[in-house]
């Protein structure tokens, strides 16, 4: 009896985990393109080199207070990088003139996380205690963020539309985008799926088009529930520019450019998530993705504050009308 049960073991220890798999909700985005990994390789080793030799200027700040300081931060640099070069712009401020200052460099913390290729703003904070308050405003969805994406794709048929979905590493250890129907069930290695919700609007399709003020996310534009439907990216279908807004409405990571991927229109340079490599006879070295603002009430003084980044120069040039 003994020799027998423990030959039935392995059966059923492996059914179990047939079972399991099965149960593993199913992702809607595609997996990493082949050719993304030895890109990504290649990027990475060239943002470590620039990051090691990278320091901020006073021109890259946009806000200083006692409490934070806010900056811009640039494509391909880490924001660890951008962290550790801080001091030296604090020790070179008038505020070191200052009685007491010297040899008291404050609590240096990040606010917010930008991928290494997105630029934009980027929110340090001075002091354990500003930072834990910020952490509890992200947490909380108090903070609200804007992102301009130039994108690659069929021009959209909507101007606005919101598109709700899961969020979740696959078994491959890959961000991906999950049926809304999804959230809550359990990913292999014991995560879970997550919410994800993001609302665009467009800008400028071909260079036609101009900056929008900043909206207040009116909710009367189209929704899109993601529910079991995979995205389809149809490799025959024309290729417009198009330079979109993102408000992201939850803080996942890759949110935007997932969302992009699964619209059709990827971001460029995001080889990662479908974008283009190559376009108009250039190879890019990142994707274009910049965090324009962020909105929030100040953790200290408890005013309304926004931090807006000056764009870069290709959303700039994406937004002038095509020549007659």
């Amino acid at each position: 009896m003994a020799d027998q049960t423990q030959s039935d073991s392995p059966k059923t220890q492996a059914t179990d985990d047939l079972k399991t798999h099965i149960n593993y909700p199913v992702p809607l985005s595609p997996p990493l393109p082949p050719i993304s990994k030895d890109i990504e390789l290649s990027r990475a080793m060239s943002a470590s080199s620039k990051s090691s030799l990278f320091s901020l200027s006073r021109s890259d700040v946009l806000f200083e207070d006692q409490w934070l300081i806010v900056v811009n931060k640039p494509q391909g640099v880490y924001c660890e990088s951008v962290l550790s070069s801080v001091p030296s712009l604090l020790d070179d401020s008038s505020d070191s003139d200052k009685p007491g200052s010297q040899g008291s460099l404050p609590e240096l913390h990040l606010a917010n996380r930008l991928d290494r290729d997105t630029s934009g703003v980027m929110v340090i904070t001075k002091s354990h205690k500003v930072a834990a308050k910020l952490v509890k405003a992200f947490t909380n969805h108090w903070v609200r963020k804007t992102y301009i994406a130039f994108c690659i794709g069929p021009a959209p048929k909507w101007e606005k539309i919101t598109i709700k979905s899961g969020h979740g590493r696959s078994k491959f250890g890959a961000w991906r985008v999950y049926a809304a129907s999804d959230v809550g069930r359990t990913l292999p290695g014991g995560s879970v799926v997550r919410d994800m919700e993001t609302l665009f609007e467009v800008l400028s399709v071909n260079g036609q088009g101009h900056l929008k003020e900043l909206s207040e996310q009116e909710r009367n534009e189209e929704k899109v529930i993601v529910i079991e439907e995979k995205s389809q990216l149809d490799s025959n279908v024309g290729k417009d520019e198009i330079l979109v807004r993102a408000y992201p409405q939850s803080g996942r990571t890759h949110q935007i450019r997932l969302h992009c991927q699964y619209l059709g229109i990827p971001i460029k340079g995001d080889v990662k998530y479908e974008g283009v490599f190559e376009w108009k006879g250039r190879a890019y070295d990142g994707h274009e993705l910049h965090a324009e603002s962020l909105s929030l009430k100040h953790p200290v003084t408890d005013l309304p504050v926004e931090f807006r980044a000056p764009l870069p120069l290709w959303a700039s040039q994406a937004l002038q009308p095509l020549p007659h």
